[in-house]
Order: structure tokens, then C-alpha cells, then sequence
């Protein structure tokens, strides 16, 4: 029996391709933290740590002090063979530290579908070894930045992306710019928007109201208002049409619950920065599921490690609908050997076992 060993902590800056601009915060590398759980057979696991004080509340810093201590201490010995228990260990360890557990969490299931001689895809259930993905263009501040916006989304429907995600909610029309997308990329084009919690509720029926009214045909609207007002976005939710996704206010199944209690959203997007790794992931979609709220797996800024994980478990829980993990096209290069390849709009999972990945780049 193969048990949990060690964990090597790594770190890679890598720049980014364009500027990142969502109405929280504009980026212009990824600065990783990527997690090697080593097991006592010699075999390395592989997971990642996206790291934000806006959005999970984590540093580095707090990342690797919370690996190196308590969860370290948690599952020290355990056997790889069996994931759940090892995530269980490392949610009794720590409170919240969700992108900390994740990338343990990860790594572990990696370990184990290694050792099962499974790609991680396979051993979660999965039996697509591709699934899609949307391609996000930034936030625009200015007039200028909204003419860039809309040449990149046009840019990417040349290269092949049928789904487009708009960020707004920088300062300028948010009406204007998601028109001025559509009117470029044409009508077959699904169109996504995400406010990353920019509007007041009312501020928010008004706008999807408009776009509704001009036949702008948006596919849904991404966490319009703050994450803590489930009421208000419950109100929008039911005022509008367009279909309403829950980011930011869904993190694992208890915030689910609150949701489906007064209905305040029509899909969520799953996160494994958010959920502490793919245990609670996959039980978080299974809610879902179960209670017609749709499913789209996502991302936060972090590189090919972290995405590997997370189209597994898109293979695994919702092979069937574009998914939002294009961190990975935003960097000028992998840190990783191996593992997840894109190509356009669709991402292929290795057919090696766990994530495939071999190592990690100088």
C-alpha cells in the first residue's frame, strides 16, 4: 500500500500574454504555487494554488504555511489509494484555505490515479478526453480599450472559439460594449458576460433588461452583484430572462443550498480554488444536477497544473457544455511537461495516467 510521503512546494512566474482586466483587479503575470505530493512508492502528484486576497482571501505566504504545517500533518501516511478520506483529513485540518487543500487535494488524486494506472479523467468517471472551453476577453476602462475588446473577441472567433466571455463592469457602457461584441462576432457566436459582482441589483435587471430588449442574445450573465447579496441576485434572477450563473456566491454545497432555497440563480460555476479540491467539487455538482441548477467548471488565474485537474473533473461532471478554463491560453508558456494540450477552443486531456503531467519546466 502506497502512502503520502512528502510535499515539495514550487513556484513559477509566468507573464501573460495580454493584460488580464475583470472590474477587480488587472493582472499581468501568473505568480503560481504549484504543489508535488510525493508517495512512499516514489510516484509525484501534482496540483496547484491559485492565489488571490480578493477573491479567496490567500497568499502565499498563508498558502504555504497551511501546506507545510496542518495539512501536511493531516494526511502524512495516509494511503493513496483512497482520495476521499484524504480530502475529509484535509478539510477537519484548516478552516476555509481552499486553494491551499486544493492543491493537496489535487495532487493526491493525481497520485492515486497513477497508481491506478488511470488517466484522472478515466478515475473520476470521465470518458471524454476532450472537453471545450469559452475564451474570455478583458474588461474595457476606457472608449479606446472597448475598440481592443472588440477586436480580440473577433480575433478569437477566427481562431476557432464558438463561446466568447465578456468581462464588464470596468467604467464604461456596459449596454454599448456587449452590443458592439455581438454586432462583430455575428450571431452564432455564443456570447457570455461576467460582472464579477460590479452592479447593484436594480442596475443589473436594467442592463440584462436592455440587452434582452435589443435582441443581443446572451448566453448567461455571470455574477451581476456582490457575492453576499443572494438576495439581490435572487431578484434578478427572477426579474430577467437571460439566465443567471452564480461565481463568486457559490463556493461549496452549504452556499449551494442557500441558492436553491430561494432560487437565486440558474447555474453555478464550480471552482476548484472554491471548493478545496475535487471531493467536494463533484458532490457540489451532483446538487446541482439534482436540483436543475446548470454546471460550468472554471477557473482562476492559474496555469496548465491547475487546468488539468479541472477539465478532468469537466470530463467527469458536465462533458457536454463548453467550459470556462482558458487560464491556460492567457500564458506565454506551461510550467509543466505534460498533461492538458490546447488546440483553439477544445482541450485535450493526456491518456497517461493521472493529469500526465512529468514534471515541472526550468
Amino acid at each position: 500500500m502506497s502512502r503520502i510521503e512528502s510535499v515539495i512546494m514550487h513556484r513559477r512566474e509566468i507573464p501573460l500574454v495580454r493584460p488580464f482586466v475583470t472590474a477587480v483587479r488587472t493582472a499581468y503575470t501568473v505568480d503560481a504555487l504549484l504543489v508535488e505530493v510525493q508517495d512512499s512508492d516514489g510516484r509525484s502528484g501534482w496540483g496547484e494554488a491559485p492565489t488571490s486576497w480578493r477573491v479567496t482571501g490567500e497568499s502565499h505566504a498563508s498558502v504555504t504555511a497551511a501546506i507545510e504545517g496542518p495539512l501536511y500533518e493531516a494526511i502524512r501516511g495516509m494511503p493513496v489509494e483512497d482520495p476521499v478520506a484524504v480530502s475529509a483529513a484535509l478539510e477537519r485540518a484548516v478552516v476555509r484555505n481552499s486553494s491551499a487543500r486544493m492543491a493537496v487535494d489535487c495532487a493526491v488524486y493525481d497520485l492515486a490515479a497513477r497508481q491506478a494506472d488511470l488517466p484522472l479523467y478515466r478515475y473520476l468517471g470521465g470518458e471524454r478526453d476532450v472537453v471545450r472551453t469559452d475564451m474570455t476577453v478583458s474588461a474595457a476602462a476606457t472608449g479606446r480599450e472597448v475598440d481592443e475588446l472588440v477586436r480580440s473577441a473577433v480575433r478569437h472567433v477566427d481562431d476557432g472559439f464558438t463561446t466568447v466571455k465578456v468581462k464588464v463592469g470596468a467604467g464604461t457602457d456596459d449596454r454599448t460594449v456587449v452590443a458592439a461584441v455581438r454586432a462583430a462576432v455575428g450571431p452564432e457566436v455564443a456570447l457570455r458576460v461576467d460582472a464579477n459582482q460590479a452592479w447593484q441589483p436594480e442596475q443589473a435587471v436594467r442592463i440584462i433588461s436592455a440587452w434582452e430588449d435589443d435582441g443581443i442574445g446572451v448566453e448567461f450573465v455571470e455574477q451581476p452583484v456582490h457575492r453576499d447579496d443572494v438576495a439581490g441576485l435572487a431578484h434578478v434572477t427572477e426579474v430577467v430572462s437571460t439566465p443567471i450563473l452564480a461565481d463568486e456566491t457559490v463556493w461549496a454545497r452549504r452556499d449551494l443550498r442557500e441558492v436553491l432555497r430561494v432560487r437565486a440563480a440558474d447555474l453555478i460555476n464550480v471552482k476548484l480554488a472554491k471548493t478545496g479540491g475535487l471531493r467536494e467539487a463533484i458532490e457540489l455538482a451532483v446538487l446541482a444536477r439534482q436540483n436543475e441548477v446548470g454546471v460550468v467548471i472554471g477557473c482562476m488565474s492559474e496555469t496548465h497544473v491547475g487546468i488539468a485537474a479541472a477539465a478532468a473533473l469537466a470530463s467527469a461532471v458536465a462533458p457536454d457544455e463548453p467550459q470556462d478554463l482558458d487560464a491556460g491560453l492567457w500564458l506565454v508558456s506551461s510550467p509543466a511537461q505534460g498533461g492538458v494540450l490546447y488546440q483553439a477552443e477544445l482541450l485535450r486531456l493526456s491518456g497517461e495516467p493521472g493529469t500526465g503531467i512529468l514534471g515541472l519546466r526550468r
